[in-house]
C-alpha cells in the first residue's frame, strides 16, 4: 500500500446501471506499461474466458486508476447463465499469459445486481472468502445479510442488516413486515420474531442507481434465545429472513436463503457468553461460519470443571505442536520401530481415520469373522471418533500416545490413502495398500500439471512416490488397473489383482429385504425412488491443504419440481470436500449423506446414480444399474486439472449431461433406457472380477500365505 492508500490489484469501485457494468481499480504503473493488458473475467467451473480492455485515467505515486465499463445487455448470451466468473488482470507476454488476481476493498458489492428476466437469472459482484473479486450469475432470490450481531451477557442477540426483493428495483414497498425464522439442528423447529424495519440511506448513497432504491430495506431487532432453547446438551441455531408486504391487496410472503454474518469489524465475527436460561446454565457461541460466512449460534451445557479441563486440553494441545514436541515424537517413532513387530497385530486406517469404511473395512470384518487370532485396531482422527463408537472396536486416536506404541509395533498396517511421509516404515511391519478406486483421472506421476494447495507439481509426486515405495502390497481391482498403478504409483512389489474387497457386499447383500431395511434405517420414503448424487472434488477449488470446495452446479429445485413426485435425490460429497450442504429447503426431497462413511450401502438403496468423473461408477457398475454423468466443466477437468487415461466422452457406460435439464431429461429416460453394448464393454473390463470373494482373496495372500 502506497502513503496514498493506493493498494495494488485493489477494486476501487464496481457497480451495475442500466445493464452497465462499471469497474475501477488500482494497478502498480511499471507493470502494465508497454504490455497488451485486458481485464478477464475466467469462468471457474468451465475454464472459458473473456477479456475487456480498459483504460488508465489517473496516475500517482506510481500506481495507475483504471477503468472499464462493460455492456451486460450485448453479452447476456453469456453471463445469463449460472456460472462464476473470477476477475484478473491479465497481460499477453511474448513466452505466456501473466494472470494478476483482483481483489476486494471490502465495501458491499454484492448491492450491485443485474437481473435477467427471461431466464429468471441475477448476476452481481461479490467478495470471495479469500477477499477476492468474483461475479456470480444464480437464480433470483431474495438479498439478505446480517450486517451486525452482538451477544450480550444474558445470552440475548441484537441484530441489525438488509434484506430485500431485487425485483423491486426503485419501487420498495413501504408496507413491509419482516421476521426473523430461526431453526435448530435438533428438529427443524421454526420460530418467528418480528423485526422493526430501518431507513437505509446510507446504502442507497453509497450503492444507488437508477435501477434501485435501499431506503427501505434495513430491520433490527432482539432474540432473547431463552424462549427456543429446550433440554438438549447442544443445539445449533439457523437463520431466515421473511418480508411480508401488500400488492394489489394480496399479501405477498418472501423467504430469504439463509442469512450470512458479514460485519466490517472482526471482533463480532466470534462471541462468546455464559448465562442462566430455563434449562440451566448455558454457554453460547455466535461467529460467522469460516466457508459460508453464515450466522450460527451454538448453545451448549456449561460445566465449570469441563471448562477448565478444555482450556488446559488446549494448552497441552498447543504445546503437542510445537517443533520440539513433534520432533521427539518422530524420534520415538523411529525408535520404537527397531524393536521386532508384534505378531498378528494389524492397524487399519480409511480415508486419513475419518471413515469406518471402503476397502479396509470389509477386509477387518472378513478377518474378525474367519481368523479371530489377529488383534484388531483402527487409526482414527480424534474429530471423527463418532463414526467408530459403539461398534465393538478398538480405537486408537490417530497421533496419540497409544498410537505411537500400536503403530510402531504392527506386523501390518492396512489402508487406502496415504500415511503422513513422515511415519517411518519399522523394518518388520508388513504395508498393505488397499488404494480407493479405478483410475479414470490421472494419478501421481501420470499427471502433467498439479493444482493443489500447498505443494507443486515436483514436489507431489516425489513425495507420493516416496511414500509408495513403503507398500509391500497393493491391490488392484482388474487388470487395466495394475498396469496404471505399476507406473503412476511406480510401484514394483507385490500387485494383487483380485477386485476390490469392499464391493463383496453389492453380490453378497443385493436382496429386496436388505434393501427396505436399509431404506427404513435411513429414514427414506419406501415409495419413491432413489436418485444418488456423487460427485469428485476439483483440485483448484479449495480452502487450503486438504479442504476443498464444491459448488453445487446442480439445480435442486428444478429437480424437485420436475421429479419430486417420484424420486428423491440422496447427496454424497468426496471425503475432501469440506462443504456443509444446507438441504432445509429441500426437506423431504433431498438428503445429505455426505458423512455417512459406507457408500456401499448408497449405491445397494439407489435406483440411479449421477457422477462426474468419480471412480464411484466403476464400483456402481456392479450393480448393472443406471448411470448418468453430470459433468458441466468437463473441458477444464480434461485439459487442465487431471486429464483422462481413457476417451470418456466415447466410452462412459452411461450418457454425458451439461446441464441440469438434460439430467432431467436422461432420468425420465432411465428406465425405457436398457443397459447397451457400450456398458457390456465397460462391464467386462472393469468389473469381472467383483464376484463377492475379493476379500478373501486378499487375506489369503497377505495374512495367511
Amino acid at each position: 500500500m502506497s502513503e496514498s492508500g493506493f493498494v495494488h490489484k485493489q477494486i476501487q469501485k464496481i457497480m451495475i446501471d442500466n445493464h452497465q457494468l462499471y469497474i475501477s481499480f488500482c494497478f502498480k504503473d511499471d507493470i502494465l506499461k508497454e504490455q497488451q493488458a485486458t481485464l478477464l473475467f475466467l469462468q471457474r467451473s468451465t475454464g472459458r474466458h473473456i477479456k475487456y480492455p480498459f483504460k488508465q485515467i489517473a496516475l500517482q505515486e506510481g500506481y495507475g486508476t483504471y477503468e472499464t465499463t462493460i455492456s451486460l445487455k450485448e453479452n447476456d448470451n453469456v453471463f445469463h447463465q449460472n456460472a462464476v466468473w473470477d476477475l484478473y488482470v491479465s497481460l499477453e507476454g511474448e513466452e505466456e499469459e501473466k494472470k494478476y488476481r483482483l481483489i476486494s476493498n471490502g465495501a458491499e458489492v454484492e448491492l450491485n445486481y443485474c437481473l435477467f428476466p427471461n431466464e429468471g437469472t441475477m448476476f452481481f459482484p461479490y467478495t470471495t472468502n479469500k477477499g477476492n473479486i468474483s461475479c456470480k450469475t444464480t437464480k433470483q432470490k431474495i438479498v439478505a445479510n446480517i450486517e451486525e450481531a452482538y451477544l450480550s451477557k444474558e445470552g440475548s442477540i441484537r441484530i441489525s442488516g438488509y434484506g430485500f426483493d431485487p425485483n423491486w428495483g426503485r419501487n420498495v414497498p413501504a408496507n413491509q413486515v419482516k421476521n426473523l425464522i430461526i431453526t435448530n439442528n435438533i428438529n427443524e423447529e421454526q420460530h418467528k420474531v418480528k423485526l422493526e424495519s430501518t431507513e437505509r440511506k446510507d446504502l442507497t448513497e453509497k450503492y444507488g442507481t437508477s435501477n434501485n432504491n435501499f431506503d427501505f430495506i434495513g430491520f433490527e431487532g432482539k432474540i432473547d434465545l431463552n424462549k427456543y432453547i429446550n433440554n438438549d446438551s447442544l443445539i445449533y441455531y439457523r437463520f431466515y429472513l421473511e418480508i411480508q408486504y401488500e400488492e394489489n391487496g394480496e399479501t405477498k410472503s418472501l423467504l430469504s436463503p439463509r442469512l450470512k454474518f458479514q460485519s466490517f469489524n472482526p471482533k463480532y465475527l466470534k462471541q462468546k457468553a455464559v448465562a442462566p436460561s430455563v434449562a440451566g446454565k448455558k454457554k453460547y457461541f455466535l461467529k460467522s461460519t469460516a466457508k459460508k460466512q453464515f450466522l450460527s449460534i451454538r448453545v451448549s451445557d456449561y460445566n465449570a470443571k469441563q471448562e477448565l479441563k478444555s482450556r488446559i486440553k488446549g494448552k497441552l494441545r498447543r504445546m503437542k505442536r510445537s517443533k520440539k514436541a513433534k520432533l521427539l515424537y518422530k524420534l520415538a517413532f523411529k525408535l520404537l520401530g527397531k524393536l521386532p513387530s508384534k505378531k498378528n497385530t494389524i492397524v487399519f486406517e480409511s480415508f486419513l481415520g475419518k471413515q469406518y469404511s471402503c476397502n479396509p473395512r470389509a477386509i477387518y470384518e472378513y478377518i474378525q469373522e474367519h481368523h479371530p487370532q489377529y488383534k484388531l485396531y483402527w487409526s482414527v482422527d480424534k474429530r471423527f471418533i463418532q463414526n467408530f463408537e459403539n461398534r465393538g472396536i478398538d480405537i486408537v486416536p490417530r497421533f496419540s500416545v497409544k498410537w505411537l506404541f500400536t503403530m510402531s509395533r504392527a506386523q501390518y498396517w492396512v489402508s487406502n490413502s496415504r500415511l503422513p511421509l513422515w511415519i517411518p516404515k519399522p523394518k518388520y511391519t508388513t504395508y498393505l495398500q488397499t488404494w480407493h478406486g479405478t483410475p479414470l483421472k490421472r494419478l501421481a506421476a501420470d499427471m502433467d500439471e498439479v493444482h493443489m494447495p500447498g505443494t507443486n507439481t515436483e514436489k507431489y509426486k516425489k513425495n507420493f512416490l516416496m511414500e509408495a515405495s513403503n507398500w509391500d502390497y497393493l491391490i488392484s481391482p482388474n487388470q487395466y488397473s495394475s498396469e496404471i498403478f505399476a507406473r503412476a504409483f511406480g510401484f514394483d512389489k507385490t500387485m494383487i489383482e483380485s477386485g476390490y474387497p469392499r464391493n463383496d457386499v453389492l453380490s453378497n447383500d443385493n436382496t429386496k429385504e436388505n434393501l427396505a431395511a436399509l431404506k427404513e434405517k435411513f429414514g427414506l420414503p419406501l415409495d419413491k425412488k432413489v436418485i444418488l448424487y456423487a460427485p469428485t472434488w476439483r483440485d483448484d477449488q479449495f480452502y487450503g491443504k486438504g479442504k476443498y470446495k464444491f459448488d453445487l452446479e446442480l439445480d435442486l429445485n428444478k429437480l424437485r419440481e420436475e421429479l419430486g413426485d417420484d424420486y428423491i435425490i440422496v447427496l454424497r460429497m468426496h471425503y475432501l470436500v469440506a462443504e456443509n450442504l444446507d438441504l432445509t429447503p429441500y426437506s423431504g426431497f433431498a438428503y445429505d449423506f455426505s458423512n455417512y462413511e459406507d457408500i456401499r450401502e448408497l449405491y445397494l438403496i439407489s435406483d440411479l446414480l449421477i457422477t462426474d468423473y468419480s471412480s464411484v461408477f466403476f464400483d456402481y457398475g456392479n450393480l448393472r444399474r443406471p448411470m448418468i454423468f453430470y459433468v458441466y466443466d468437463i473441458d477444464s477437468y480434461r485439459d487442465k486439472l487431471r486429464g483422462f487415461y481413457f476417451d470418456f466422452e466415447k466410452t462412459a457406460p452411461g450418457p454425458l449431461a451439461k446441464t441440469t435439464d438434460e439430467v432431467i431429461d436422461y432420468i425420465r429416460q432411465a428406465d425405457a433406457m436398457p443397459l447397451n453394448e457400450q456398458f457390456e464393454q465397460f462391464y467386462n473390463m472393469f468389473c469381472y472380477l467383483e464376484d463377492g470373494e475379493a476379500s478373501k482373496r486378499v487375506v489369503e495372500e497377505v495374512f495367511l500365505k
